[in-house]
């Protein structure tokens, strides 16, 4: 584990965590069908998570020990914009981007208006465990997605609906907080929501 730089730092008496959440680790503090859990990371006592990645997701889940300070971060009502990288197959075009930005129709209702666009491969990304499969016959792209919602599966569905199958997903950022220097399994003390 790296050095804490924030140490001892607590957001209005109450303590957040940035953790960055490998691929096939569960959102809680318990495994589950075989899956490991969060209590493998040395996490600090009394914590929980605010608002959940899927198993089959990787990157920023925050933690604190506030149950006021968990509902602000995970309700939509605050709208903390939350970052994705999503590896879909194909290569939405500006149509199927603004689509996504307006707004899904899902079984559960209409997503929220958001920013979606094509970029790069981030120059930050870590090799996946188990590692990506890619299929050569299709071409794949990386979607930034700024949400400020958390429907259940939401990215994973949303691409799906415009006909981009998600492979690879990865939280970037929730509000101010990032991936920025946490190495899958890693975590440190942050302030501010």
């Amino acid at each position: 584990m790296r050095a804490n730089p924030f140490a001892g730092t607590y957001f209005g008496g109450s303590m957040l965590i940035a953790f960055n959440k490998p691929m096939n680790v569960l959102s809680q503090f318990t495994s589950e069908g075989g899956w490991p859990a969060l209590d493998g990371f040395n996490l600090p006592k009394g914590v929980y998570a605010a608002g959940r990645l899927d198993r089959d997701s990787e990157g920023l889940l925050l933690l604190t020990d506030d149950g006021r300070l968990q509902a602000r971060i995970s309700s939509p009502k605050f709208k903390k914009p939350k970052v994705y990288y999503a590896l879909v197959e194909g290569v939405p075009d500006d149509d199927m981007l603004k689509k996504l930005e307006n707004g899904v129709r899902l079984k559960d209702g209409q997503t929220a208006p958001c920013k979606a666009e094509n970029v790069p491969t981030p120059d930050w990304l870590w090799p996946r465990e188990p590692p990506v499969r890619i299929r050569k016959s299709i071409t794949d792209t990386w979607v930034k997605l700024t949400l400020s919602e958390g429907k259940n599966r939401q990215v994973r569905r949303m691409c799906a609906a415009v006909g981009f199958p998600v492979i690879r997903l990865v939280r970037h950022s929730i509000g101010p907080h990032d991936l920025t220097d946490l190495a899958p399994g890693q975590w440190c003390e942050v302030t501010g929501i």
